[in-house]
This record gives structure tokens, C-alpha cells and sequence, in this order.
């Protein structure tokens, strides 16, 4: 509470999906002065407004979670976006702050930027050791760049960057358009306009082998705030559960938890991205006391409800029949 009670935040991307949890837990931890920018105002790929962004609000800490970003399709789609946009607000943001000298820089990383054949769990000590997944090695590289950012600045100038890397978030508010939403938003969405239109099957993209980790968003703001009041080394670190899963399980567990007795057809014309992933968690468990609470079924439990409440009735574009592995 002392930490963030005379500081002044500024949160890009706080009002997204995981930036309203981070902020709502800012709040109330003690932080009173938020700064959220909007895209309308400041355009955080250009450098006049990231400038005057920084005159207009002189930030104590800046903790950096806007990002373009999306599943395969989308990644497949938009590798050019995905490079430039998010290696362009993050290096422009990152200078910035260490012109004015802000107290701490908190960037987000992704769980893409690890190498394609990355022994599981991946450890941090593994992240240069490979390219990553073809599908989204455009996001993941851009992102990576950011890290090595922070770890030059640091040298260099002593600027207290800290990087963190997230597996796969989920929640409620999660983006549930099927063009650019990740694997569980999809297929919650799939299952439950399937048994609402008494359809009898959902089609998903991939053979359902692959593996992926899940973290719930609430679990990841208290993660993200928790190293920025505690962490403060330049080597990154993971934010995950520490539980992988295959799609087909996956699958298997959303129907269950919808009702939708439908069958599954799977695409295996489409890509499943990166065969496996899963985190080792030892080094936020050691650095800062961090580890995740919610567990997978409890999680998606909260999201079906709240998609129930708030999307049902809404939802009611016709997008593609598809959901992907992200």
C-alpha cells in the first residue's frame, strides 16, 4: 500500500483487457494517480505524442501493457502490424521514460518470443535459444527487442527497466471476437452459440495435439504489480500457472462446462503454432513471493458466466467457424 500511495501510474493499454485488472488492482493497493492514454489522444507508434505524452503526465512508473495482438489468424494475417506497432510504442516509450527518469519500467513480454523448440518448461535461461513459432515470430521477436532494451539501458545508464513474459491470459471482459480472439474466448463462444442455434458441431482450427498454458487475468495483474513493487534485476521473468493442457482436453473441458453436446471437427489444414507450451514459475515464486491462485476450471468457470451475462445476447455477428491455439 506505501509503495503506490504518492506515485503517479501511467498504464498504456489500461483500458484493455488485462489493463483494467491492472488497474483496478492498482487502485486498490493504495495508487490514487492513473494515467490511462488513449489511442485518440497519443499515438504511442509516433514520437511527438509519446513525447508529449510523457510532458503531460511525468510519470513515477510506467507499466507498459499496449500491444497489438491477436491468435494465429491474426498473427498470420498481420505479421507486418504485429512487428512494427509493437516494437515501435515499446522502444519509443522505453527511451522516453529514461529521458525523464522515471522510477521503474514495467514491460510486458509474451510467451511467443520463446524459441519453437524450447524444452518444456521453459526456463527463462532458454529464451535466446532458437527462433520462434513461424506463425507469431513477428509479435514475439518485437516484443523480445524490448528486453534487450531494458537490459542495454540498464547497463548502460542504470535505468530500473523489469520485463516480464505471461503465458496465455483469460477472464472475464477476454476479447470474444473470433477474427482476432485467442484459443479459450473462441471456443467458450463457439459452444455457446452452437447450443443456442442448435447446431450440432463447432469447427476448431489444428489437430487438438498441441499444448498450451492458461492464466487467468486477475492472476497476472497481481503478478505484474507485485514485481513492480518487489523486482528490480534485468533478466526476465515468467508469469504463468505452471499447468499445460492440450486443445483437445481443452475443448473437451469448455463443453463440458457450456452444455454443448455437439460434435468437434477438427481442421488440420489450419496450424496448431507451437506444439507445446508450458512455463517454469520458480524464478516469480523466488524473486517476489508470486505464484498463480485461480485454477483452470475456476477460471473458466468466471469467464463462461460473465460471457452468459454480458455477450449472450449481443453476439450476434456471423464470424468465421473457427476458433485457434493463439
Amino acid at each position: 500500500m506505501n509503495f503506490w500511495a504518492r506515485k503517479r501510474v501511467l498504464v498504456t493499454g489500461g483500458a484493455g483487457f488485462l489493463g483494467s485488472q491492472v488497474v483496478t488492482k492498482l487502485r486498490a493497493r493504495g495508487c490514487q494517480d492513473i494515467f490511462i492514454p488513449r489511442s485518440r489522444e497519443f499515438n504511442l507508434c509516433e514520437k511527438k505524442d509519446v513525447s508529449r505524452l510523457f510532458e503531460v503526465v511525468h510519470p513515477d512508473l510506467v507499466i507498459h501493457l499496449a500491444a497489438v495482438v491477436g491468435g494465429i489468424g491474426a498473427n498470420r494475417k498481420h505479421p507486418g502490424r504485429f512487428f512494427y506497432e509493437n516494437a515501435m510504442m515499446g522502444l519509443l516509450l522505453i527511451e522516453e521514460a529514461r529521458r525523464i527518469g522515471v522510477e521503474k519500467f514495467v514491460s510486458i513480454g509474451t510467451v511467443c518470443s520463446y524459441p519453437k523448440f524450447t524444452p518444456v518448461p521453459f526456463r527463462e535461461e532458454d529464451l535466446w535459444n532458437g527462433y520462434p513459432e513461424e506463425t507469431n515470430a513477428p509479435y514475439g521477436l518485437a516484443k523480445k527487442m524490448l528486453l534487450v532494451q531494458l537490459q542495454s539501458y540498464r547497463e548502460e545508464f542504470g535505468f530500473p527497466g523489469i520485463y516480464l513474459i505471461p503465458v496465455n491470459l483469460y477472464g472475464p471482459a477476454d476479447n470474444f471476437d473470433l477474427e482476432t480472439s485467442h484459443v479459450i474466448p473462441a471456443l467458450i463462444r463457439k459452444c455457446i452459440e452452437a447450443k443456442s442455434e442448435r447446431r450440432k458441431k463447432i469447427t476448431v482450427w489444428g489437430s487438438g495435439n498441441a499444448s498450451r498454458e492458461f492464466l487467468y487475468v486477475e492472476d497476472a495483474a497481481d503478478g505484474i504489480l507485485t514485481a513492480a513493487e518487489r523486482y528490480d534485476k534485468p533478466d526476465p521473468v515468467n508469469l504463468g500457472s505452471g499447468s499445460e493442457i492440450t486443445i483437445k482436453a481443452l475443448v473437451a473441458m469448455i463443453c463440458e462446462m457450456t452444455n454443448f453436446k455437439g460434435a468437434i471437427e477438427w481442421d488440420p489444414s489450419k496450424p496448431d503454432g507451437q506444439l507445446r507450451r508450458c512455463l517454469d514459475t520458480m524464478r516469480p515464486e523466488r524473486e517476489f513471493g508470486f505464484s498463480a491462485r485461480v485454477s483452470l476450471r475456476e477460471g473458466l468457470r468466471r469467464t463462461i458466466e460473465w460471457y452468459e451475462s454480458h455477450c449472450v445476447h449481443s453476439a450476434s455477428a456471423k464470424l468465421p467457424d473457427q476458433a485457434t491455439a493463439g
